[in-house]
């Protein structure tokens, strides 16, 4: 080999060389790579409430609201249960069992699958599954019935819950709907951390266990303008447990 052609090759290699460092340092300006300071991932959390308080929700009145529930909806949205369960009649058991003939049947007892004790025992208690139960358990199953084997998060909104309980009644229900009570429905949620009235207790002007009328107590404010000279509370008698 020539001089001549010694110096081209190593001329050639030295300038591979020096290609190849200069590419990395470029690279390694241009990607620099920043050290996490807390692993993990970033969750957005939508407030559902700006004022900070737990809004209880309002009681569903089903005579009501069954009757003009969107079955259709209701069927739209229990695609989120396919995964887990079949609606038809003789379907399989999957993950969960088959629900066909869900609405007034005995928690737990469908044939063939193997039951959490947790529900098993909710079942012992629990005539039948009744439109209230259901809508409680399928609004946060592990939260309502702690031990259950469903862990699906839930149906948080209650118009999904009533469309599909209207589907699932559709589908070999039992239970009749329930007479309509707008009364209960319109009755305000007590707020968070309010005594409830005792029970058996009657409000002003209402009859109580005996018969007789329960008054305001005394000192108590009656219509505007109205102070201490109010008539005082008859303490009512209360019946005794049979």
């Amino acid at each position: 080999m020539s001089d001549l052609t010694f110096n081209k090759v190593a001329g050639a290699l030295l300038a591979t060389g020096l290609a190849i460092v200069g590419l990395r340092e470029l690279s390694a300006g241009v990607f620099a790579p920043h050290p996490v300071e807390k692993a993990g991932y970033a969750i957005e959390i939508v407030e559902e409430d700006a004022g900070g308080g737990a809004t209880a929700e309002a009681p569903i009145d089903w005579g009501t609201v069954l009757p003009t529930a969107d079955v259709k909806a209701g069927e739209a949205v229990f695609a989120k249960c396919k995964s887990c369960h079949s609606a038809e009649q003789g379907g399989p058991n999957g993950t969960g069992p088959d629900l066909w003939g869900l609405i007034g049947r005995k928690p737990a007892t469908h044939g063939g699958f193997a039951y959490s004790q947790a529900l098993q025992d909710f079942g012992a208690k629990q005539p039948v599954w009744d439109y209230e139960h259901v809508s409680e358990f399928i609004k946060a199953p592990q939260k309502y019935i702690n031990g259950t084997k469903m862990t699906f998060v839930g149906l948080k909104k209650p118009e999904d819950r009533v469309n599909v309980i209207a589907y699932l009644h559709a589908k070999g229900g039992t239970l009749p709907f329930p007479a309509p009570n707008p009364a209960a429905a319109a009755a305000p949620a007590a707020p968070a951390g309010a005594e409830a009235p005792a029970a058996g207790a009657a409000a002003a002007g209402e009859p109580t266990a005996t018969g007789s009328t329960a008054t305001p107590a005394a000192g108590a404010g009656g219509p505007a303008g109205q102070g201490p000279g109010a008539p005082a509370q008859v303490p009512a008698k209360t019946a005794a447990p049979n």
